[in-house]
């Protein structure tokens, strides 16, 4: 079976289920404006956790290059969007991203596109940094990796405490960046 079959044939399942769960809440699923929303529903849910089926290992080596530069490189304000693992919410905001090379640099879209693959699966927002943070470090072998993400939670502004203003930050850091004067000049670039 192709991975477009097979991509179907679970988008099929997950509308049966998506109709059992509109049924269960106690809309009627034959109403006009419901009809086709187990297929949307269905879709959207494949397309928001896509990054399950996609490589970020090699998505970095796909465009890596041998180059002597040894100073920081950012790729700040990464736009994310992702799904809370807890509530199946969304979440959504910024990753900063640094590493200081070790004789390869990749190309700056692949970092975003990094953050884009593991943000489009069910997630939390403290391992998300992490596994940019570690990704990058495995398959790049830089002298230091730094990732901070600012996010805004709809699990907490729609639902429990509903904090509408709220912002959580996570960093994690490799390397150089354990050295505070790294963090701080990372940190100073990225306001």
């Amino acid at each position: 079976m192709s991975p477009e079959e097979t991509a179907e044939k679970k988008k099929v399942i997950i509308a049966d289920h998506m109709r059992d769960v509109i049924s269960l809440l106690g809309e009627d699923v034959q109403r006009e404006g419901l009809v086709k929303t187990p297929e949307r529903v269905a879709k959207a849910m494949q397309y928001l956790t896509k990054g399950y089926s996609q490589n970020p290992e090699e998505i970095l080596l796909s465009a890596l290059f041998k180059e002597k530069y040894r100073q920081m490189v950012i790729v700040k304000d990464i736009d994310l969007f992702s799904l809370c693992e807890h509530h199946m919410l969304p979440f959504f905001g910024k990753a900063h991203v640094a590493y200081i090379p070790n004789g390869y640099v990749t190309g700056l879209s692949k970092i975003a596109r990094v953050v884009e693959v593991f943000s489009r699966r069910l997630q939390v927002q403290e391992r998300l940094t992490t596994q940019i943070k570690e990704c990058i470090q495995n398959t790049l072998n830089p002298l230091g990796v730094m990732v901070v993400i600012e996010a805004q939670h709809m699990c907490m502004q729609m639902r429990g405490v509903e904090k509408q203003n709220s912002v959580t930050t996570t960093s994690d850091f490799t390397g150089v960046f354990k050295e505070q004067k790294t963090r701080e000049e990372f940190i100073a670039l990225i306001k």
